[in-house]
């Protein structure tokens, strides 16, 4: 039985970053990020190249799934919500409902769940699903796990580092 976990990068270094990864014990670390680079010198390392070094050093298989990114046009509406809320994204602590219903139309609703199991290695035991924001209910990674639990019946943790 597959297990998700969620984590996101911002409040965490990268020490405590990894090390909740590893006391989790994530074995395939799936990156939903559309771009994958995070701004500021403190969060250098959840940038691609390195983020990926890093898990391979660890033995954490690394997958991308651009495809359960959220579009621009869905982001420009939360982004729209945070502004009248004066809200900055990094202190967002949960998505609007404007978001969740178009990530849900646009994004989950053509995406096969099978397709996620299938890249999965067959040793798969932990399963992390990676994006930017601290708070799990303030990403679609939270989303996605959402819909993979209902869908595999699996155990959700999220990780706060």
């Amino acid at each position: 039985m597959i297990k998700l976990v969620t984590i996101g990068v911002y409040g965490a270094d990268a020490e405590t970053f990894f090390a909740a990864l590893e006391t989790a014990g994530v074995d395939t670390f799936c990156d939903l990020r559309a771009r994958r680079g995070v701004r500021g010198a403190e969060y250098a390392y959840a940038n691609s190249q390195r983020l990926q070094a890093r898990l391979a050093a660890m033995g954490i298989h690394y997958l991308h799934r651009k495809d359960l990114a959220p579009t621009p046009e869905i982001r420009r509406t939360q982004h729209a919500v945070d502004k009248t809320e004066k809200v900055a994204r990094r202190k967002r602590t949960e998505l609007s409902p404007a978001f969740m219903a178009a990530y849900q139309e646009i994004i989950l609703a053509n995406f096969d769940p099978q397709s996620l199991r299938d890249e999965l290695p067959a040793d798969a035991q932990v399963v992390a699903l990676h994006c930017v924001e601290r708070e799990p209910a303030a990403c679609h990674r939270s989303l996605v796990a959402d819909y993979l639990q209902a869908a595999w019946g699996c155990a959700v943790e999220h990780l706060v580092p």
